[in-house]
């Protein structure tokens, strides 16, 4: 059976959400957050030490898009997944990366803020900016042009987004206030009964619990 690390607030309650629209079973194993992020014995579970990170047969995996790829392939049939030949496979390979991205500058925004001053620093802020409002304003659009981001029915693509829509903005990420059809799309997913369990057992306000 799958178990699946669980950090609390963090990533990886998209692989829960994942496996629960999969309706595969799996073991969760909660790890409190602590001052320094996570504890020992999580940061210990993998050399990459972040979060999502599951095991399975003695195989310990990290980094969300690979754990999704692998658990639709190996053990559904591909669901949730888009195949090279279909026609909107290179929206769905695109908003699988666009999580990354976001992060990306969320980090850069974090470390911008800690005082540095100059041109090139003023330069970088500018490009951080800048690039941050566009890659929104293309995630707007896109939402106004199919329900779901690969197109017309829920994918991985929209599993890895969510995080970057929702629990992001507890640590400083972008709001998405001014973004209708972003809004429009998490209550749509937040409508989801997967997405209403796994927040339940492994959301930002769930209770630690193994099961």
């Amino acid at each position: 059976m799958i178990t699946i690390h669980h950090l609390g607030v963090s990533q990886s309650d998209r692989i829960v959400w994942l496996m629960e629209e999969l309706a595969l079973p799996y073991r969760l194993k909660w790890y409190k957050r602590t001052e320094n992020g996570a504890p020992d014995d999580y940061l210990a579970l993998h050399p990459a030490a972040t979060a999502p990170v599951i095991e399975d047969d003695g195989l310990v995996l990290t980094e969300s898009a690979v754990i999704a790829e692998y658990l639709c392939h190996r053990y559904a049939g591909g669901r949730l997944t888009v195949r090279p030949e279909q026609a909107n496979y290179p929206e769905y390979l695109y908003w699988m990366h666009f999580n990354n991205n976001i992060l990306g500058l969320f980090f850069a925004k974090g470390a911008l803020g800690t005082g540095g001053q100059g041109p090139n620093v003023e330069r970088i802020r500018g490009l951080v900016g800048r690039r941050e409002g566009r890659y929104f304003d293309y995630l707007n659009a896109r939402l106004g042009a199919a329900p779901f981001l690969a197109g017309p029915e829920l994918t991985c693509a929209d599993i890895m987004v969510m995080f970057a829509l929702t629990t992001l903005s507890r640590f400083d990420g972008r709001r998405i206030d001014d973004l209708p059809n972003v809004i429009a799309y998490v209550r749509r997913i937040e409508s989801r009964p997967a997405y209403v369990k796994a927040m339940s057992i492994a959301g930002p306000a769930a209770v630690p619990a193994d099961r």
